[in-house]
């Protein structure tokens, strides 16, 4: 009996944790935040981080992977049913979609919604935090080439690296639209509501989905396809 309290207990402080660091580290960044900070806003004490997860580095390590797997396992859910699609137009939308909308919400997310972790993860790539730009790469590349190839067979008129710059701005979008929707609301007087997380989902899809049929630049004189100088 006393066994299986101290469990639940151990259990129950680290749920705490995690969901006290997730909240702050959305917030204010993960350079900003201290152990301590955690600690309290948690109601552990200070030890309990060690204890349970090491450092601080870990804990943001435990939280990626609580929200990662079931969003990338969606993402990759989603754009598998995309593909089925005959027609191209709502093919690629779909396929936009399917990688969207778990980046907003996610039903297996436990702890908050998708839209506070990606919020956090903006956060932290402003900031430069380079352990945590390793874990967004390493987590997020798998899925991220899935969506680069199934808009390259969408569109294969379009070079691989025109894909990655158009996937590129679709996520520096993505992340604005979660880290300031009061701006939408601001600019627009009222009539759109930034926290209105369907329309912005819709607009994303239609912004970049008519970015990505659009025709390449072509590269300025006296430059390569690239954009490198020519020697």
């Amino acid at each position: 009996m006393a066994m299986a309290q101290t469990a639940a207990r151990d259990t129950g402080t680290r749920e705490a944790l995690l969901e006290a660091a997730e909240e702050l580290f959305s917030q204010r960044g993960f350079n900003a935040v201290s152990v301590r900070e955690i600690a309290q806003a948690a109601g552990a004490n200070l030890g309990s981080i060690p204890y349970h997860f090491g450092s601080k580095e870990n804990l943001l390590l435990e939280i990626y992977r609580a929200h990662c797997g079931p969003m990338n396992a969606r993402r990759l859910e989603l754009m598998g049913e995309a593909e089925r699609i005959s027609d191209r137009d709502e093919r690629l939308a779909a396929v936009i979609r399917g990688w969207i909308v778990p980046a907003f919400s996610s039903g297996s997310d436990r702890r908050g919604g998708g839209a506070r972790f990606t919020r956090l993860r903006a956060i932290l790539q402003a900031e430069g935090n380079e352990a945590a730009r390793e874990v967004i790469a390493r987590t997020f590349d798998d899925t991220s080439n899935a969506l680069i190839d199934a808009i390259g067979n969408i569109l294969p008129q379009l070079s691989r690296d025109t894909i990655v710059w158009r996937c590129h701005f679709l996520l520096g979008a993505l992340y604005y639209a979660l880290i300031n929707p009061e701006r939408v609301s601001r600019l627009s007087d009222g009539a759109a509501r930034g926290d209105d997380f369907g329309a912005a989902i819709d607009q994303l899809v239609a912004a970049t989905a008519a970015a990505m049929k659009a025709d390449a630049p072509a590269a300025p004189k006296g430059r390569n396809g690239d954009g490198a100088r020519r020697q």
